[in-house]
């Protein structure tokens, strides 16, 4: 059963994991949902920028350490980055600040993708919103239509970057367990962040199995969305989730984020939201233990 409501749960409660060598716990926050109401990247109206602030706070207050950004997370008011510097500036010395770079928006919103030599611009974009010196970890983000490209040239530039102190770790997204392997024989590789959830086909399992292995951090996005991905967590829930749910006196979005962290040691959780009470019950998911029966239930 999940504690009872009048407890404040930690984010400790879900355990630990190094990012190289950076200890965070498992259950940790995305900053994607915090520039505006409505699904990311849309024409959603600003989000209210007091609130956003006080979730990040808050979000500290509850022990997570470990806060996932970008420079494109970005409404025509409001900017990610922005926010998480105004509200933690000065930052705390055990939190971590995972960003991603390869994608952009110029000032109309449109979309563009970095070549490798405009990757060191995109780092530094990312020092100057946050205020940081160097960046914690930066993932090279990849497209949809680099499936099956080689990541040699942008991961080199990224590592060439390392080397330079602007970045203390790296990590991969959207990515293959081939291109996995391309970048990790260039620079060691502390996270892999894919779409990832309850509802993901079995290739998915075993890659994430794989980053295991080797001790390498699987970070999923949308594991609460699913389907719904950017536009959030919309969709029906599958009988078995609302099942668990209810049998745990939890919300499915509660065990679809302890199903994630079930997977293995290695799995972290970045679940966003704009929502103080999301908040506190997305670091609460952390304390769910489900049961044999329950997984058993949720993978079929």
């Amino acid at each position: 059963m999940m504690p009872s409501s009048s407890e404040t749960i930690n984010a400790s409660a879900s355990g630990t994991w190094k990012l190289g060598d950076l200890t965070v716990n498992r259950l940790g926050f995305g900053s994607m949902r915090l520039t505006q109401s409505g699904a990311a990247f849309a024409d959603g109206a600003p989000s209210d920028r007091d609130r956003a602030l006080r979730v990040l706070r808050r979000a500290v207050e509850l022990g997570v350490n470990h806060i996932d950004t970008a420079a494109f997370y970005f409404s025509p008011l409001r900017s990610a980055n922005e926010l998480i510097n105004s509200a933690l500036a000065p930052y705390a010395d055990d939190l971590v600040i995972t960003t991603k770079v390869g994608p952009g928006r110029d000032p109309s919103g449109a979309w563009v993708w970095a070549t490798p030599e405009q990757l060191r611009g995109q780092v530094e974009e990312n020092l100057r919103q946050l205020g940081r010196e160097h960046l914690d970890v930066v993932n090279l983000r990849l497209s949809t239509s680099q499936a099956s490209a080689s990541v040699a040239d942008h991961f080199g530039a990224l590592a060439d970057l390392r080397e330079a102190g602007l970045v203390r770790h790296l990590g991969i997204s959207n990515t293959s367990p081939e291109q996995l392997a391309e970048a990790h024989a260039i620079a060691p590789v502390v996270c892999v962040q894919n779409a990832y959830g309850v509802d993901s086909p079995a290739g998915d399992h075993a890659f994430l199995r794989d980053c295991g292995e080797q001790g390498i951090a699987f970070v999923p996005f949308f594991a609460i969305a699913g389907a719904g991905r950017e536009e959030g967590s919309n969709c029906a829930q599958s009988e078995a989730v609302l099942t668990v749910a209810r049998s745990h006196g939890a919300t499915p979005a509660q065990v679809r984020l302890a199903w994630t962290l079930h997977q293995g040691p290695h799995v972290l959780a970045i679940p966003g939201t704009g929502n103080p009470d999301h908040l506190a019950q997305n670091v609460a998911a952390g304390a769910l233990r489900l049961t044999a029966d329950d997984l058993a239930l949720l993978a079929r």
